[in-house]
């Protein structure tokens, strides 16, 4: 079973950056980053197929966060610049159990979760 843990969240005012890492005790070629705000839904926030460094990333965050991924270490990172206080959210990092040639936003695709770290961008 793959294990995931967080780590790297805090508090920021706003135009500050944070970078979130993500452990894992196995590699996922296809990683997410999610993020769930009080009172909100889960949302996607970027995701990386390993394999070939691919990335999608949410129109939201698009130009502001920076999705990476080191092989040799299994960990996954997320560099948030430009941070703004609609991005306060508990930040979960995901991965997809099965190999494939894609990586979606699609949450239903990922069943393997991180514990969360908390983001909190002050204004």
């Amino acid at each position: 079973q793959v294990q995931l843990v967080e780590s790297g969240g805090g508090s920021v005012q706003a135009g500050g950056s944070l970078r979130l890492s993500c452990a894992a005790s196995l590699s996922r070629n296809c990683m997410a980053w999610f993020r769930q705000a009080p009172g909100k839904e889960r949302e996607g926030v970027a995701s990386i197929y390993t394999d070939a460094s691919r990335t999608r990333y949410a129109d939201s965050v698009k130009g502001r966060f920076a999705i990476s991924h080191d092989n040799d270490k299994n960990t996954m990172y997320l560099q948030m610049n430009d941070l703004k206080p609609e991005d306060t959210a508990m930040y979960s990092c995901a991965a997809r159990e099965t190999p494939g040639e894609t990586c979606t936003l699609d949450i239903n695709d990922f069943p393997i979760w991180g514990q969360g770290t908390q983001v909190t961008v002050s204004s």
